[in-house]
């Protein structure tokens, strides 16, 4: 009898091991619903980049005005890091499939390029809808 029990005992015992195996518990978390992966922020307008094209490389571009903070979500398959070109912002390196960290804006527009890709420009509308002021070679026509 002793020798049913511990067999039935140690057969309960492993059930609920693999039961709670099955449940994710040894696997990697993912992000909750709603956060974007890479340090996105949910409340921030998001470009997304979409390759090496020059002024078609992000959408949408121009970015509309009224937008205090901006994150860029990378949908192609390389690196890519996205700076102001009056300094006023940096994004980082963004891996493909990241979104990058928030940036704020000011309420006099940008343009912004890759630093690893120089073809690639885009722009962000001045809060009066106006483009903004350009600065050098990057601009967007």
């Amino acid at each position: 009898m002793k020798s049913i029990l511990t067999g039935s005992c140690v057969a309960a015992i492993l059930a609920v091991v693999a039961a709670c195996g099955s449940s994710g518990g040894g696997s990697p978390q993912t992000q909750p619903s709603g956060v974007p992966s890479g340090g996105g922020n949910v409340n921030a307008f998001t470009i997304n980049i979409v390759g090496d094209r020059g002024a078609q490389s992000f959408t949408p571009n121009p970015v509309p005005n009224g937008n205090s903070s901006l994150q860029w979500k990378n949908t192609d398959s390389v690196v890519h890091h996205i700076v102001a070109n009056d300094g006023s912002f940096d994004s980082g390196d963004i891996a493909p499939g990241a979104t990058s960290k928030v940036v704020a804006m000011t309420t006099d527009g940008t343009n912004y390029h890759c630093t690893i890709h120089p073809g690639m420009i885009g722009a962000v509308e001045a809060a009066s809808g106006t483009p903004p002021p350009c600065r050098d070679a990057y601009c967007v026509p």
